[in-house]
C-alpha cells in the first residue's frame, strides 16, 4: 500500500468528484474516506468490495501479500 494509496486518488481523480462525494456514494463519512486514500485506514474487506466496485478496480489492492522471504 506503500505511505498512501496514489492509485485510488488517481481514480477518483479520473471520475472528478471529491472525496465527500465518493464518502456519500459508498455511504461512509469523507473523514473515514479520507484516512482510507492517505493509507491511514484498511477498509473492511466489504468496503474494499464496494470501492472496487465503484472504480471497478481490484480490490484486493488494499490487502498486499507479504512476502516471506527475508
Amino acid at each position: 500500500m506503500g505511505k498512501g494509496n496514489e492509485w485510488l486518488e488517481s481514480l477518483r481523480n479520473e471520475k472528478e468528484m471529491t472525496m465527500k462525494q465518493v464518502a456519500d456514494t459508498l455511504g461512509i463519512s469523507e473523514s473515514h474516506y479520507c484516512l482510507i486514500e492517505n493509507g491511514q485506514r484498511r477498509p473492511s474487506p466489504e468496503l474494499a468490495q464496494s470501492i472496487g466496485d465503484f472504480f471497478d478496480c481490484d480490490w484486493t489492492m488494499f490487502f498486499p501479500v507479504k512476502s516471506k522471504t527475508g
